[in-house]
């Protein structure tokens, strides 16, 4: 009997070991910032989290050379941008108001009204006027290349061609989502993320298409299979969770995305709610220089839910069968 009020102290040990908690990092000399960590022992940026937002990843024309707006410019933006999306809003047959939504002379069928879209309803943290921070202008630096590369794609897809299901994209396929890249970006619904940590390991879970990247910390080399989502691997720079992505098959989400595109991805807690997400991107073919974004993830009430995209099953047939009977030849340029 003596011995049990030793046990109950090591069950006691060992369940606060179990616990998340934190530790105090100095931050120069006259600020701390406190870090919480995981039971074994890793920065924590658990949580399911949403990344919807208004702030286009693009500046705007129309606020060229303005980074952030004013309350009530920002008040005014956002009204302007949720009466623009609107699908209720939108007259299929006279095609306006608009945001890019074909009209019924295009093919455009309205599939979903607004109830079915998770729209962010206001701007990122500091009212910025776009995703990107660098460069200054608030743009993707798109290389002349690209521009008419997507425009020949975006030709194509809008005429319905498609004489194999590689013609079509990975979203149309229900390969990849929309705004799961990687890398992420707020787009019309599923703007939703849970992220798992484990020893050794870092899991990012979309809630579109139920994408999963299982990402190492063990510091492995990167393989050499080409994977859609690319092939990840993670480490830490003190609170930041640095994430390096190669080897991608072809394009993801992103626009301008190619099979040699290189991403760096840095997650870091700043509170209880918040991780900021911040990425990077290279690529050559499209790109005139290395460009990145940052968005908030604010934590959200769970839990997600299978993202099950029949489309890809189902649908394929009929885009397929429709082509077929359109008979429309690929836009010149395209191969």
């Amino acid at each position: 009997m003596r011995y049990r009020p030793l046990s109950i102290a090591w069950v006691v040990v060992a369940f606060v070991a179990l616990l998340p908690h934190h530790v105090v990092a100095q931050s120069g000399t006259a600020s701390t910032e406190v870090v919480r960590l995981t039971p074994h022992g890793d920065p924590d940026i658990q949580g399911i989290f949403t990344f919807r937002t208004l702030t286009p990843l693009n500046r705007p024309e129309a606020l060229t050379g303005k980074e952030a707006l004013s309350a009530e410019e920002a008040a005014a933006f956002e009204a302007t941008e949720r009466t623009r999306l609107n699908r209720d809003l939108f007259d299929p047959e006279q095609g306006a108001p608009t945001a890019g939504y074909q009209s019924r002379a295009e093919g455009g069928v309205l599939s979903y009204n607004e109830f079915w879209y998770e729209r962010g309803v206001e701007l990122t943290q500091g009212r910025r006027t776009s995703l990107v921070t660098d460069p200054a202008s608030g743009r993707v630096p798109y290389t002349t290349t690209y521009q008419e590369r997507s425009r020949i794609r975006r030709l194509n897809l809008r005429n319905g061609f498609g004489n194999s299901h590689h013609d079509r994209s990975l979203s149309d396929r229900c390969l990849m989502g929309f705004n799961s890249g990687p890398p992420m970006v707020s787009g019309s619904y599923n703007n939703n993320v849970q992220i798992l940590q484990a020893p050794g390991y870092v899991v990012i879970l979309n809630e579109m298409v139920h994408n999963a990247r299982i990402v190492p910390l063990d510091g492995r080399p990167h393989g050499e299979l080409r994977q859609f989502a690319g092939d990840s691997r993670g480490h830490w720079e003190g609170a930041t969770l640095v994430i390096e992505t190669q080897n991608f098959l072809r394009e993801t989400s992103l626009g301008g995305s190619t099979a040699d595109t290189f991403l760096i991805e840095r997650l870091r807690r700043t509170d209880d709610d918040t991780v900021i997400y911040e990425f990077t991107v290279e690529d050559e073919r499209s790109y005139t220089q290395p460009w990145t974004a940052m968005m908030p993830l604010r934590r959200t009430d769970g839990p997600l839910y299978e993202y099950a995209c029949h489309e890809g099953n189902i649908g394929m047939y009929g885009i397929l069968a429709g082509a077929r009977q359109k008979d429309t030849q690929a836009v010149e340029g395209t191969r």
